[in-house]
């Protein structure tokens, strides 16, 4: 079932059980996912679906994977200023968030990917490196740390 669809659903059980942080997690999620259909709409997206959803389950991960950053982010800033409830709100919402994301690979598992993607794309070089940075989006999106990715990768190139 597409994210749109799970995350209907899901709303639609949390309001019916009541439960009201849940509930608001779950409709910034449904904010999200409209700002960035319009933003997709705005730019030309429309096809001959008649401006119908634009936006891939690819951009919906990615967007995703960027809402938990920011709370984690929020997170690390309110433990430094002694805001613990607001940090255990953020943790909550993660909780929620990443409920709709698939399954993070193991340290193992993205050296394996990491590997298999240098040798798909022939890498040879530093220069290849988007390359196979890209290879391993088109494939593991939401699944890895991009940030943490690239220096693994640039380390096996270089």
């Amino acid at each position: 079932m597409p994210i749109r669809e799970r995350v209907s659903e899901a709303l639609k059980a949390a309001m019916k059980a009541r439960e009201a942080d849940r509930t608001a997690t779950l409709r910034l999620i449904n904010a999200a996912i409209k700002d960035r259909e319009i933003a997709a709409r705005g730019m030309g997206g429309d096809d001959e679906t008649g401006g119908a959803s634009v936006v891939g389950e690819a951009d919906l991960l990615a967007l995703l994977g960027k809402m938990v950053k920011q709370r984690q982010e929020s997170i690390r800033a309110y433990e430094e200023g002694g805001r613990l409830e607001l940090a255990e709100k953020e943790a909550a919402e993660i909780a929620v968030i990443e409920e709709f994301l698939p399954r993070k690979l193991t340290e193992d598992e993205v050296a394996a990917a990491v590997e298999a993607a240098i040798q798909e794309t022939g890498a040879a070089g530093i220069r290849d490196m988007g390359r196979v940075i890209g290879a391993l989006k088109a494939r593991y999106t939401g699944q890895m740390d991009f940030g943490a990715v690239g220096p693994m990768v640039k380390a096996r190139l270089g």
